[in-house]
């Protein structure tokens, strides 16, 4: 067996190892920090199997270090945190399962056992904390093999893991992307591949919730496009996510086919995690997910018309009210997140089309309003969206777009337009004229607005104030009542 005592410096393992041997117990590092170490990732996240009762153990290094730690007793698990890490414990146990159900029938076990139930021979490696042999590594399948060539595989046969568990199927697809860098790609291997094609409709039996977890994660890789390419390919996509299936394929009618929208998608969503890498910006989630469904409306508006082609009329509108039963049926927050996605989802055209057409103060204006401190992220929306195999067409199109964001930092008070508020509020009408709640105060409002984004009067209250006073004598015979 190889030593590895380097990656066991930290005081808390021997802390570990010392508190196991006074109990008679068998303790080792396993999973996802054994694995991250060999590639040089950071990972604070210890996950300590024992052979016997991991929160017997767990409880006992917690008095020794004085922490605070958590029993969740129907799992059999414990958890702290120590000097920055996260330690969870657990008792090596083997598992079997019934076939209609993720739960499992869980027994005490072996460390190799144990090992033998892990999802990948990549996290089922362990760092030994017994004084005997104490950093050895426990590889019994070939992780570390299959870590330096780059394979993701299962310890059991792949039908058998992912029908013991099908969100294993995800998982695999989530490390091949996750760990993956330029210089070392992870790949699945044929029959786990195989064996998700035939496995695909044993995702039904999962919650959303766990779906999600793992596609989240998938969003933030690097390059989240090769997930999606896998699981589409596999017919995993299609079992949670068929709205996005459905961009897949070209229809052509008199020789004339229409851009092939899945991948074009996919493009988009790489493009976005680019932009925002060149930008010095932190990755953004939602931003992810607002890329990903930001032609989900598509398939619903194709249409073949003679003479002109393909067109997809209306696909942002019909997009953006696809998002919240998307959301909804997922398990997404049905809150400001989702609001945001459908928002960008619905706005992603908008600065395309000041490209195409003479940019006005007005339109500019417009866009900020209803963007509002959503504008950068719908500009870098708006910069990814620009795909084509003409290099020469997506570089006239970048100019372009760049005239657009020159003429937003010209409009007049941008920055107050971003977080729009109506210099008129429906307190100050009712006062000013002695009236009640009506329509009337609305009608009042909407012209405002209406007249600072189409540039007649300044976003100041004054002009405002006079603007509104003007057209309430004029349209509604209003005037302020005499104190």
């Amino acid at each position: 067996m190889t030593k590895v005592t380097e990656y066991l410096d930290a005081p808390v393992f021997r802390l570990v190892s010392g508190t196991a041997r006074e109990l008679g117990l068998n303790a080792y590092v396993i999973g996802g920090y054994v694995r991250d170490c060999f590639l040089g990732r950071p990972n604070n996240d210890i996950d300590i199997v024992v052979e016997g009762s991991g929160i017997r153990l767990a409880e006992a290094v917690a008095e020794k270090c004085h922490a605070k730690v958590s029993v969740f007793r129907s799992f059999g698990t414990a958890m702290l945190r120590y000097h920055g890490m996260e330690l969870e414990f657990v008792g090596a146990r083997k598992e079997s399962y019934n076939r209609d159900s993720r739960k499992p029938i869980v027994e005490d076990g072996t460390l190799e056992e144990d090992q033998l139930r892990r999802d990948f021979t990549i996290n089922a490696m362990a760092f030994s904390l017994n004084e005997e042999d104490y950093g050895e590594l426990v590889d019994p399948f070939g992780g570390i093999k299959d870590l330096a060539a780059g394979i993701i595989r299962t310890p059991l046969e792949p039908s058998q893991t992912y029908s013991d568990d099908p969100l294993r199927m995800l998982r695999a697809i989530r490390f091949a992307v996750q760990l993956s860098t330029p210089e070392h790609q992870f790949e699945i291997v044929p029959e786990s591949l195989q064996a998700m094609k035939e496995m695909a409709p044993r995702l039904q039996i999962l919650s959303k919730e766990r779906i999600v977890e793992e596609l989240d994660k998938m969003l933030m890789a690097p390059r989240p496009s090769r997930a999606f390419e896998i699981m589409e390919e596999t017919g995993l996509l299609k079992e949670f996510l068929p709205e996005l299936s459905r961009l897949k394929g070209v229809e052509t009618v008199d020789g004339k086919g229409h851009k092939e929208n899945f991948t074009h998608t996919l493009q988009v969503l790489d493009n976005v995690v680019l932009f925002e890498k060149e930008a010095g910006r932190e990755p953004n989630l939602w931003l992810h997910w607002a890329a990903l469904f930001h032609d989900i409306g598509k398939p619903a508006t194709k249409r073949f018309v003679p003479g002109q082609g393909w067109t997809f009329h209306g696909h942002e509108v019909v997009g953006a009210r696809m998002v919240p039963g998307i959301f909804k049926s997922m398990k997404m927050p049905l809150n400001e997140k989702m609001k945001y996605v459908q928002k960008l989802v619905n706005l992603h055209l908008r600065p395309i089309a000041l490209v195409d057409d003479e940019v006005t103060d007005s339109a500019v204006r417009r866009l900020l309003f209803d963007a509002g401190e959503d504008i950068d992220d719908l500009m870098l929306l708006c910069n990814a969206d620009i795909t084509s195999k003409n290099p020469a067409k997506v570089t006239r199109l970048r100019n372009n777009f760049e005239r657009v964001k020159e003429k937003m930092s010209e409009v007049e008070a941008k920055d107050e337009l971003r977080n729009w508020r109506n210099p008129i509020s429906g307190d100050y009408v009712m006062q000013l004229f002695g009236i009640e709640p009506c329509n009337t105060i609305g009608q009042l409002k909407e012209m405002v607005k209406e007249a600072v984004l189409e540039g007649e009067i300044p976003y100041t209250f004054e002009a405002a104030d006079e603007f509104m006073r003007r057209k309430a004598l004029e349209i509604y015979g209003l005037e302020p009542v005499k104190k």
